[in-house]
């Protein structure tokens, strides 16, 4: 296990290097200028020399170059400094977002915890909700619990988002005044009636993520169970007489989990990505409203980054599903 995993981050690297590549160049293809939305009244010679002063006046691969140290090794400096006190990254040049003048990284952080208190807890509640739905769907298939079941997933992965996200705020919020339709990403959770205040902003935009979730994930689970529940193994299992629950919960239920792991994790990413529909619709001020309006301003350095960002996470969660199926079927080696 320890080579295979070994391999696949070798792997990794020049995939991942491609990928930063092809995204700089998609970019840079992309039409629109980071200087469209500045003054028309700005002189000539002072607008040159701000795209100057951005790097816009030098050759494509010199930019991709300075950007690749600046990602790879400047800003894990800077992070280390930070942690440890050191300064190894003094007088280092880090990558700047051309629309808040401010480093990439430093932007990033401040708008992860949003992110995660909506959208991490949201995939949490749908992981949850979604694995004992799907068991209990496949064991009692076609029983009212799987009907109901199954109408629900199909509303929550058809109905998009947005919908889903108005209505709530047009029923909950404006007809009832239960929840507020604005999410105030200033809140402090320091005292108890901040903390149910912060519980009353997040429901909504976790519900509606939580059922989109919970839909995709719950369908896999009930048709894996379904396969395994009619194969031999199971069958042996309770002719030599094992009880129900662990015939159902150990041997079939490790052996169902191995698709939905690979679901489950390539969803993880999506989390540090960030909900871009419903963050802007309930104003969550996360990393998916700060992706749109990175794109709209033409922020190069921001769509780079946080593309290449959620890139590594894609390919680093694909190798955690891998090894997980490892450890739940011990079938399955690397060596």
């Amino acid at each position: 296990m320890f080579i295979f995993t070994l391999r696949r981050l070798l792997t990794a690297i020049p995939t991942l290097l491609l990928i930063s590549l092809v995204i700089f160049l998609l970019l840079e293809l992309a039409p629109g200028d980071p200087m469209a939305n500045q003054p028309l009244t700005i002189p000539p010679d002072v607008r040159e020399k701000m795209r100057e002063a951005l790097g816009l006046g030098e050759p494509v691969h010199v930019r991709y170059w300075k950007w690749l140290v600046q990602f790879v090794w400047v800003e894990p400096l800077y992070l280390f400094d930070s942690a440890f006190g050191t300064s190894f990254a003094e007088g280092e040049q880090r990558i700047v977002s051309w629309q808040f003048r401010s480093p990439v990284f430093d932007t990033i952080w401040q708008r992860m915890p949003q992110t995660l208190w909506v959208v991490g807890m949201a995939y949490v509640v749908g992981v949850l909700i979604a694995l004992p739905i799907g068991i209990i769907s496949a064991y009692r298939q076609y029983s009212w619990f799987d009907q109901v079941g199954t109408f629900i997933s199909m509303i929550g992965f058809s109905v998009p988002t947005f919908f889903t996200g108005v209505l709530l705020i047009v029923i909950f919020s404006v007809e009832l005044g239960w929840f507020p339709s604005i999410y105030d990403t200033t809140l402090v959770v320091n005292s108890w009636d901040t903390f149910v205040q912060q519980v009353r902003q997040m429901a909504m935009p976790v519900f509606v993520l939580a059922l989109f979730n919970a839909a995709q994930i719950s369908r896999f689970m009930r048709a894996s169970m379904l396969d395994n529940l009619n194969q031999d193994y199971v069958r042996t299992a309770r002719a030599k007489g094992m009880r129900e629950r662990t015939v159902v919960l150990v041997h079939v239920l490790r052996n169902s989990l191995i698709p939905v792991v690979t679901v489950i994790a390539l969803g993880v990413p999506q989390v540090f990505g960030g909900a871009i529909i419903t963050e802007q619709v309930f104003k969550v001020n996360g990393l998916g409203q700060l992706l749109i309006t990175a794109i709209y301003a033409n922020d190069l350095p921001m769509v780079q980054t946080l593309s290449v960002i959620f890139a590594v996470l894609i390919v680093l969660f694909n190798l955690i599903a891998d090894i997980l199926y490892g450890l739940l079927d011990p079938r399955i080696r690397y060596d």
